[in-house]
């Protein structure tokens, strides 16, 4: 299979798809590799470095696109690159196409078979290619909503975590899976007073017990929702709904009841925000203010820290990518219930139901494309 890698063109994202070591192992298999000049460099390797592994190096992202048979990335592509994939081709990637009609009309229409990242999940329910990302976004949370609640950006001018004789910043985390988890480490650790909000009890049981007391946790009702707003400094909205949009939980006229200066990080929002109010920034221009708050809403939050990022995400995909190299897509689903998850575009029809719901589109079930039911 020849396997491509683009340089990713998002702003200042500069993760890349595939690492030399991962490179290497994929020509070892016998398969061959192509990736645009200089697609490493924001993470830290060369292009000398990816040649001594036995990968060929090509002028730009439309060579790679015309000549691979399956195309790796880091994000979506982007609308300059839609015309560059092929019918047929395998795509996989970040995706998130439930908060994208016009990204999913267009794969649709290119009639590509796309496998999300996001939604490869084992038979536990975990999702070993989003938890890595989503421990950085979580660790990155507290220390981005630090930086933004100085007064400098707009913020309250509040310390996180305050000073003898000075009481710390409330923090509020609306979610408490793999981003909020870590969102309460880091913000716990820079001694903010932390308050953890879910709707799932177990959830909040594991903080408790984790943490002996020292994270508040409460049932994310609707009246819980409303009564953290109002006393939060710094919210991180870290709700998920597997490959589907995520819920918005704070409208417009609830924003209105958080204090002037007051940060919102979401980083729901590559499936949409937790607030009616968020909208996707990038990292050279990530803030902005609605109704008094700032909000910090970067839609590749990871990407500020390649050098991290890409080897926490390729350590984990370069499994699944060996195993539809080396079996093809079809029979590699067919044998792992986690891509076969991980599918959400044939060829035209869309699979996933999530992504379907999300615009009122028709659904075709996976096993109808592959002569059967396959889940393991």
């Amino acid at each position: 299979m020849i396997v491509g890698v683009p340089k990713e063109i998002k702003i200042e994202e500069k993760r890349v798809a595939l690492v030399p070591g991962g490179a290497e192992a994929l020509v070892a298999a016998g398969h061959k590799v192509l990736m645009e000049t200089g697609a490493g460099i924001g993470s830290g390797f060369d292009d000398e470095e990816y040649s001594r592994a036995g990968v060929e190096i090509v002028a730009d992202a439309k060579a790679v696109y015309g000549r691979s048979d399956m195309v790796l990335k880091v994000k979506e592509p982007l609308p300059v690159e839609w015309d560059m994939l092929a019918e047929g081709q395998i795509l996989f990637t970040y995706l998130h196409l439930a908060a994208s009609e016009p990204l999913t009309r267009a794969l649709l229409r290119k009639k590509v078979t796309a496998l999300a990242y996001e939604t490869v999940e084992t038979r536990d329910g975990s999702l070993p290619l989003l938890q890595p990302m989503s421990e950085i976004a979580g660790r990155m949370a507290p220390q981005e909503g630090a930086k933004y609640l100085e007064e400098t950006y707009g913020g309250r001018g509040v310390l996180l975590g305050g000073v003898p004789g000075v009481p710390p910043a409330s923090v509020a985390i609306f979610g408490a899976g793999t981003v909020g988890s870590n969102a309460a480490r880091v913000a716990l650790g820079m001694g903010a007073s932390v308050t953890v909000l879910d709707i799932a009890p177990h959830r909040l049981k594991a903080i408790d017990d984790m943490y002996r007391g020292g994270i508040v946790t409460m049932f994310a009702d609707n009246y819980n929702v409303r009564l953290a707003l109002t006393f939060a400094d710094l919210l991180i909205g870290a709700v998920l709904v597997h490959g589907a949009k995520a819920p918005c939980l704070i409208s417009r006229p609830m924003l209105k009841t958080m204090k002037t200066g007051a940060v919102i990080v979401d980083v729901a929002i590559d499936q949409g925000g937790c607030a009616e109010t968020s909208r996707p920034t990038t990292h050279d221009n990530p803030v902005y203010i609605e109704e008094g708050v700032v909000h910090y809403t970067v839609a590749n939050m990871p990407g500020a820290v390649p050098r991290t990022a890409t080897r926490a995400l390729t350590l984990n995909t370069l499994p699944y990518v060996l195993a539809i190299a080396n079996k093809g897509w079809k029979n590699a689903v067919k044998q792992d219930v986690a891509l076969y998850r991980g599918i959400n575009l044939v060829e035209g029809e869309i699979t996933h139901a999530a992504v379907a719901q999300a615009f009122n589109l028709p659904h075709r079930p996976a096993d109808s494309l592959l002569g059967g039911k396959h889940r393991l």
